[in-house]
């Protein structure tokens, strides 16, 4: 059963990380833009879902020939590489090993499948925030309303190796914290990390308080480590601002390996 667990979701992580990178491109803009509608060159968007599932590649941009005089000779077509707007290996890999390893840890319980499905937009959200230090509210309060339901749709089901109370309780607990530090430093901590809290805090307190303090620890830890980095490499100051999505995601996917080996 857990061969076929992680091979199914070897194969979701695979399908959602090829889409993405289009979905990081489209949500990696200003605060007051909601995502973009075009690739780089001006052209619209189009593919299932509105634009929003398809490849990271422009396929106008792959084609297109610039316009000439009628007595001068075409030009050969834009090469296809050209028409590629975002990065498309790292997130599919990243989400497929997230989904593998998050899998093998769950074992054959009902909550695997929430980490499964729930993954691929965790790692959207750590792509966006290292892109544009920015975690758009059209993801992370779905993100913790979905954690929040579908852990409480496992909690019905046999085998569940969590409590959809504590999950409950650790994201107000996570997300408080977070708005604390918001409040005494809103410019070291955005809002939008205070909302992501909320979700990882449901998912992380599904194993208890010790998987809560574990993950939420992890995460700062890895932000404090490569802060530190970039001032040795002097490439950032004290003052200066990073990311720190990527690192509660970091943080929290470690603390639910953990617990879910543990449970």
């Amino acid at each position: 059963m857990d061969a076929t667990l992680i091979a199914v979701a070897a194969l979701w992580g695979a399908a959602a990380g090829l889409l993405l990178p289009r979905a990081a491109y489209r949500f990696s803009v200003e605060p007051e833009e909601p995502w973009r509608d075009a690739c780089p060159a001006g052209h619209a968007l189009t593919g299932p879902a509105r634009g929003w599932l398809g490849p990271a590649r422009c396929a106008a941009c792959a084609v297109a020939v610039p316009s000439l005089p009628a007595a001068a000779a075409p030009q050969a077509p834009v090469p296809a590489g050209q028409g590629r707007y975002a990065p498309s290996a790292a997130a599919p890999v990243v989400t497929l090993l997230a989904c593998v390893a998050l899998a093998a840890a769950a074992g054959a319980r009902p909550e695997a499948v929430v980490w499964v499905l729930l993954a691929p937009v965790a790692v959207l959200l750590a792509v966006i925030d290292r892109r544009v230090h920015r975690l758009p509210d059209a993801l992370t309060l779905p993100l913790a309303g979905a954690a929040a339901v579908l852990l409480g749709g496992a909690a019905l089901l046999p085998g569940h190796g969590g409590s959809w109370t504590s999950a409950l309780l650790g994201g107000v607990a996570l997300g408080g914290f977070y708005f604390v530090l918001f409040l005494i430093n809103p410019n070291g901590m955005g809002f939008g990390d205070v909302k992501l809290a909320l979700a990882l805090g449901v998912a992380l307190g599904w194993y208890g308080w010790a998987v809560l303090f574990a993950g939420g620890f992890a995460g700062f830890l890895f932000g404090a480590l490569y802060g530190a980095g970039l001032m040795l490499a002097r490439r950032a100051g004290r003052r200066t601002g990073i990311p720190f999505g990527p690192f509660m995601v970091a943080g929290a996917l470690i603390g639910l390996l953990s617990g879910g080996i543990a449970s």
